[in-house]
C-alpha cells in the first residue's frame, strides 16, 4: 500500500479531509509549512499519525482562519486553532503561536507520506520539538513522543546535537 493512501486509511479520512484542507491553503495563497511529528516525517523514517500540524505566515493567519471556517470546524486553542471535518479522525493543528510563523520563510518542498508539502527546515522542526518537549502543559505522552522525535532527528542528523538542551540530552534513550 503506499503510504499516501496507509495515511488516509488510518486516519479514515473517508470525507477526503487532508486532501480539501491542502486545497483551501493552496487556494488561499497563504504561506505555509508542515511542522511537528509529520514535519520529522519529512527528514527520516515516518511514524504514522493522526496529526497534521502546521504553521502559517503570521500575515496570512486571519485569513485562512477566516477561510477554514468556512469549510471546517475550527476550534480555538491557546496556541492553535484545530481544525476537523466530520468523516476524519484527522487532526489538524494551525499554530498561533507566533515563534512558528518564522519557520514558513525556510520551508522546503519534502515528501511527507505520498505528499509533497513545503516543510519547515530540519532545525525548525527540531527547535519546534525542543519547545513541545520541555512545555509543562503539554501531556506526558506528547512529551515522550516529542523526545522520540527529536531522537529520530539527531539519529539521521548528529550535527544538531548542540541545538538540544543538554537537560532533554540525558532523557534520549
Amino acid at each position: 500500500m503506499q503510504a499516501l493512501a496507509y495515511w488516509k486509511t488510518v486516519t479514515a479520512d473517508s470525507a477526503g479531509f487532508l486532501n480539501r484542507i491542502l486545497e483551501v491553503l493552496a487556494s488561499s495563497g497563504a504561506q505555509y509549512c508542515v511542522i511537528g511529528g509529520q514535519g520529522v516525517n519529512g527528514y527520516v523514517e515516518p511514524v504514522v499519525s493522526l496529526d497534521l500540524d502546521i504553521a502559517v505566515a503570521t500575515d496570512d493567519l486571519p485569513r485562512v482562519e477566516a477561510l477554514l471556517r468556512k469549510h471546517f470546524r475550527v476550534e480555538p486553542f491557546p496556541h492553535s486553532l484545530n481544525v476537523s471535518m466530520e468523516g476524519s479522525d484527522l487532526r489538524v493543528q494551525l499554530q498561533t503561536d507566533p515563534r512558528y510563523s518564522e519557520f514558513v520563510a525556510r520551508a522546503q518542498p519534502r515528501p511527507v507520506l505520498g505528499l509533497t508539502l513545503p516543510v519547515a527546515a530540519v532545525e525548525d522542526v527540531l527547535r519546534g520539538k525542543v519547545w513541545a518537549a520541555v512545555d509543562p502543559k503539554r501531556r506526558p505522552s506528547k512529551r515522550q513522543k516529542d523526545l522520540a522525535d527529536i531522537a529520530r532527528l539527531l539519529e539521521a542528523y548528529p550535527d544538531l546535537r548542540a541545538q538540544v538542551p543538554a537537560d532533554l540530552l540525558a532523557r534520549l534513550v
